[in-house]
């Protein structure tokens, strides 16, 4: 075993705590529902970019390269200066929703390098200009562009052109679980020399207006700083010489925010105004406070770099940077040896350095989420209260909720709060490294602080009560599985918690989706945003339900997925078998609703091969909308396989399965014939038998309609030429195919189900035709792509179209990464060309990286494809 798998074995036994200290800052905590105070919850304009660096926060801190502890309450991260912009560099820049052509946006270039999983070892990129960062020409021109333009980015200003910029990298390795070492080492790309000033930040998040309880970090003179609190006790922070260190405090500047004079001159952005605008008076001369940094000033050689070395540690240290460099070192060779081990099974070289950015991604995505609901409602003791309508305001319903964790966020800028169904996959995504903090994400959704209690699991913190599709069933099974196949232990009961919970889940859909009772549901607008002809999240227009192709497949999967946990706690407690049993019948009946509706048409169509959504209007008569999308091979999701021996040891479900043969055979007709075996003694339960599957596999994987050259498009290519158009109430609506961004503001703007390829559901697709392959074996061949002439297995469709996604990240035959979208300088320059972007989704035709940069949360699942 590893030192890095040992110290995973150390923690979850609770013999250290080796995940006190973590990547845990935010990288955007301005302009979040959790700081808005605002009377018209206007998030984005209550506190802006502009107002971050002078607003003590509420709920949490952000910062660049960010450190902090499991409570954020002490925390550490890089500022920087070129001397040339009109305020330090500490924390990312983006857009706004209103400001980017396409929402929301950060503007900056940055990667995550490496971190093992208990963040022993972590490594980041930050790319500097220097010349002046363009704020200014970012925003304006960004507003400037319509939504069928392209984003304007940092590298599209031509300021990395001629490599007149600075590499920092940062680097935080462990040598005990309260010693961390911190290495920034800065390289000038540029051809002349150049002036840079480093400033590594430490400071208290302000808890003490709430709590009265104030930290202090008082200096010790020698660059040493004694960090106290009355929560962690005393750390101590070194930094080598040469350094001027500057203390103030995290204290709001309500002078320069609202005009009203501060109580103390030594405020949040005092370290800003004292290196940018030498204005002296907001530092303290004592050298104490509760926020300080270390300034450094260096005027780099062309070509050349310099290393800033900090140490932060329970224990005073006689000799902090004895053998520094080693340790790192040696902590990198083990985070080396702990990925050689997981990535054994993979030969090329390329392919196993996205694999690891992917992984590091996803380690560096943990982040600090606290927000109490009715704190936040009430407001702080002390403190002007909250506006009144605030409590007929946004979650209001949600009162019970309260977080304070360690979360897996989709994106720490772009989406810095946790999204239920991302959540689901960054689980997958992280079994493989650390399976026990996978399973621990996935008992804080369910657990009581989080889920209603009418059993809505909460969606995203703009609006708890929105839907997400119901994958935490498929996710914890997933987990659970990874897990038992690296340690040799079924983790039952970590099954039976999530199973438990996830009964009132299943129930709050059934109740609250299933309006008309009849086992469809609507679900809204379920995660995929602008993918319908009109808001899914909103009423029909002029009344009516829509009933959707994806909500009710997403429930059948859902009841599969369910029924498949429960039969596997069977083995152990029967109890579980009349479980089992009750998804099995709730399945058959879902699927039966798919097909038929009583007298009405169902969702599926026999002339077209497809499924759609159904609109039932006000006047009882009906729709069918033919529109081809992603939706339509949702069904294909609702598939599980299990082996004869599992099958043999529940004879209560076969009797009952049979009973109900005997009394439905019309809804037993509709789907996968699970008393057969076939291949491996293998049962299926699917919604689809050979023949509809394969109607939609001659769908999505025509060239012409779904498959892509980089994966599965969520929207048919046919649109592309001639629009979908469907008339309503004397509106008119339409859908085009829209491989790169949206056209439309509807759900914000800042994502696109209308043509781009999305990691998740091609994953999901991928998982499923691997499980009709074990069902149907090698005998059963279908048309790849369509109209080729060429058959093949399931299962080799299933890797032809993971290697599709992960040819998108792998460098082609010109030496280019697709993810890039043909930029020469991001695929052939040597200081960019390795450095991967895991982005929200991709361009339907090219594979280019769109929408958020850095959401490898579920764009992490390509570090899991087969």
């Amino acid at each position: 075993m590893d030192v890095e798998q040992i110290r995973l074995q150390q923690h979850y036994a609770g013999q250290a705590n080796w995940l006190k200290w973590g990547p845990y800052l935010s990288e955007r905590q301005w302009g979040t529902v959790r700081e808005d105070y605002s009377s018209n919850g206007d998030a984005w304009n209550y506190l802006p970019h502009d107002m971050a660096r002078s607003k003590a926060y509420r709920w949490g801190e952000e910062g660049i390269a960010g450190f902090s502890d499991d409570k954020q309450l002490l925390c550490v991260s890089l500022a920087l200066w070129n001397g040339r912009d009109p305020i330090l560099k500490e924390r990312l820049f983006g857009l706004t929703n209103n400001e980017g052509n396409h929402g929301e946006d950060v503007k900056e270039l940055y990667y995550y390098l490496d971190s093992t999983p208990t963040h022993s070892y972590c490594k980041m990129l930050y790319k500097y200009p220097q010349q002046a960062f363009p704020y200014s020409w970012l925003v304006d021109e960004n507003k400037r562009r319509g939504k069928l333009d392209p984003e304007f980015e940092l590298i599209d200003t031509g300021l990395f052109d001629h490599d007149a910029y600075f590499d920092v990298f940062t680097e935080y390795t462990k040598q005990g679980e309260e010693d961390i070492l911190i290495r920034h080492t800065v390289y000038n790309r540029g051809n002349a020399e150049a002036d840079i000033h480093v400033l590594p930040h430490i400071w208290f998040r302000n808890t003490w207006l709430k709590e009265g309880v104030k930290p202090q970090l008082f200096y010790h003179g020698n660059n040493c700083v004694r960090l106290h609190s009355a929560e962690l006790g005393d750390y101590y922070a070194y930094a080598e010489t040469g350094a001027q260190p500057l203390f103030t405090e995290n204290e709001t500047n309500t002078q320069r925010l609202y005009n009203v004079p501060n109580a103390t001159p030594y405020v949040k952005d005092s370290i800003n105004n004292y290196v940018v605008h030498n204005q002296p008076t907001g530092i303290n001369p004592n050298n104490q406070g509760t926020k300080m940094a270390f300034w450094y000033k260096f005027t780099v050689p062309a070509k050349g770099k310099v290393v800033i070395r900090l140490r932060l540690s329970r224990q005073k240290q006689e000799a902090a940077f004895e053998g520094f460099d080693a340790i790192i070192d040696q902590r990198q060779a083990e985070a080396d040896a702990f990925y050689t081990e997981k990535q054994k099974q993979v030969t090329n070289h390329d392919e196993k350095l996205v694999q690891r950015q992917a992984w590091a991604g996803l380690l560096w995505s943990k982040q600090y989420y606290n927000y109490n609901l009715k704190q936040w409602q009430d407001g702080d003791a002390g403190n002007p209260p909250p506006p009144p309508n605030r409590r007929n305001s946004r979650n209001r319903h949600w009162i019970h909720f309260v977080a304070e964790d360690i979360l897996s966020m989709p994106d720490k800028w772009e989406y810095p709060w946790f999204a239920a169904w991302d959540l689901a996959f960054h689980c997958i995504a992280f079994a493989p490294v650390d399976a026990e903090f996978a399973k621990k994400q996935l008992r804080l959704l369910v657990g009581a602080n989080y889920i209603h209690p009418n059993g809505q699991l909460p969606a995203y913190e703009w609006d708890f009560s929105d839907v997400n599709p119901p994958v935490h069933a498929l996710a914890a099974w997933r987990v659970y599985k990874t897990d038992r196949a690296a340690t040799g232990k079924s983790d039952t009961l970590f099954l039976e918690e999530i199973f438990q919970k996830l009964l009132l889940n299943f129930t709050w859909w059934v109740n609250r989706k299933d309006s008309e009772g009849n086992n469809i549901f609507e679900g809204g607008f379920l995660g995929l945003d602008n993918i319908g002809i009109f808001n899914r999240s909103a009423p029909v227009p002029g009344g009516g339900l829509l009933e959707q192709a994806d909500g009710t497949s997403w429930m059948a999967m859902y009841a599969l997925n369910m029924m498949r946990i429960a039969m596997e706690l069977s083995l152990t407690n029967p109890a579980y078998e009349s479980m089992a049993i009750k998804f099995a019948e709730h399945f058959l009946y879902i699927a039966g609703s798919l097909a038929s509706l009583g007298n009405n048409s169902g969702l599926w169509d026999d002339e077209d091969g497809f499924y759609y959504d159904l609109l039932r209007r006000s006047d009882g008569s009906s729709d069918r909308l033919r529109l081809r999308t992603m939706v339509g091979l949702v069904p294909m999701f609702a598939t599980i396989v299990f082996d004869e021996a599992k099958w043999e040891s529940l004879p209560g479900l076969i009797e009952r399965l049979d009973w109900f043969m005997r009394q439905r055979p019309d809804l037993v007709a509709l789907v996968s014939r699970w008393k057969d075996t076939q291949g491996d003694q293998q049962h299926l339960f699917s919604l689809l038998r050979g023949h509809r599957m394969k109607l939609l596999l001659r769908r999505m994987l025509d060239a012409a309609e779904f498959l892509s050259d980089y994966g599965i498009r969520s929207v048919s290519k046919v649109y592309e030429a001639k629009l979908y158009e469907y008339e309503l109430n004397g509106e008119d609506y339409s859908v085009k195919y829209l491989p790169a961004e949206s056209d439309s503001s509807m759900f914000g703007g800042n994502s696109n189900w209308r043509g781009p390829i999305w990691m998740p559901m091609n994953y999901l697709l991928i998982e499923s035709l691997y499980r009709f392959h074990e069902y149907y074996t090698d005998d059963f061949k279908v048309e790849y792509p369509t109209g080729s002439g060429q058959y093949s297995t399931l299962a080799d469709i299933a890797g032809a179209l993971s290697g599709r996604l992960k040819n998108i990240f792998l460098r082609n035959q010109q030496g280019e990464r697709p993810v890039f979208g043909g930029h020469p300088k991001l695929n052939h320059d040597e200081h960019f060309k390795d450095y991967i972007l895991f982005y929200e989704y991709f361009h339907g035709d090219t594979g280019k990286g769109l929408g958020a940069s850095h959401q490898t949360g579920w764009t992490a699942l390509i570090a899991v494809m087969k």
